[in-house]
């Protein structure tokens, strides 16, 4: 996640989008005679591609950026989790000056909370909890993107959704923008401008298993996401997740699961409060 340090104007090519904060020193990127500047504070990204960039230390200090590399694939199925089963809405209306050069970076200046999730992301490197941890990155990954996503005036948000194409009407954003919605295969078939057998091929290649099948596990995922976090009744739930009745949404839940879904709420928050009762008592602090 982090870059060597090297002098001079250097010629780096990435395959994977790059999410960074400078955190001393300035950064240049040079296209042709122009050179662009980012300062100690600000954000920047990188496009896929090759780019020219110079990094340079103040303060007789070396230079340091914290960077997170994101693969095309990772950044879609992050941002489409955090769209089903978080309902967070992911568009791309902003558009201002910054952004009208269309070039491969962008330099935007970073905002709280994005500094100290930064700052604890630097502790993080300094004691190899990443690689201890693998898992780390990917949790930190969907935080950083969580951070951008509220900004919605974010030129670095803007140009990576630009970059993934998540605000076109792509095969796979039209199918999960109609999970929850009582459309038939052939109505959803034409909503893509396919065929019923041109579509059932696509969806089984982009998805992996026949629509009926996926479309009942992401409605049973998100019933369970429900569950454990909210105090809707089991009806209410079935009804939001698009399921015929309560009791066909029982049976297809514990089919699925192995119990009801009044016994999965009951023995998840069962657990969740033993871990609580478990965790160590915070220490008083002093009233000053």
């Amino acid at each position: 996640m982090q870059q060597p340090q090297r002098g001079g104007i250097q010629s780096y090519t990435i395959t994977r989008y790059a999410i960074g904060y400078v955190l001393r020193g300035r950064k240049y990127i040079y296209y042709g005679d122009r050179r662009y500047e980012a300062h100690a504070g600000d954000l920047f990204y990188l496009g896929i591609g090759t780019h020219y960039i110079e990094d340079i230390p103040e303060d007789n200090k070396p230079y340091e950026q914290i960077v997170f590399f994101c693969s095309p694939d990772l950044l879609r199925d992050i941002l489409s989790d955090l769209s089903l089963n978080y309902r967070m809405e992911i568009d791309n209306k902003h558009n201002c000056y910054n952004c009208s050069h269309n070039l491969p970076h962008i330099f935007y200046p970073a905002w709280s909370p994005v500094i100290p999730f930064f700052g604890a992301i630097n502790a993080y490197l300094r004691e190899d909890l990443f690689d201890e941890t693998p898992p780390m990155e990917r949790i930190m990954t969907l935080e950083l993107l969580c951070l951008l996503l509220s900004n919605p005036d974010c030129c670095v948000t803007s140009r990576l959704l630009d970059d993934l194409n998540m605000a076109t009407d792509g095969f796979e954003q039209i199918v999960r923008r109609h999970i929850f919605d009582n459309m038939t295969i052939d109505e959803l078939a034409a909503q893509c401008n396919k065929s019923l057998t041109s579509f059932k091929k696509e969806f089984i290649k982009r998805f992996h298993e026949p629509p009926h099948k996926w479309f009942l596990r992401q409605r049973l995922t998100h019933s369970r996401l429900l569950l454990v976090s909210t105090e809707k009744s089991i009806a209410t739930i079935a009804s939001e997740c698009r399921f015929t009745n309560p009791s066909h949404y029982i049976k297809l839940f514990k089919q699925a699961y192995g119990q009801t879904p009044a016994a999965y709420r009951h023995l998840t928050r069962c657990e969740a409060d033993r871990k609580r009762e478990k965790a160590p008592a915070e220490p008083l602090q002093p009233v000053l």
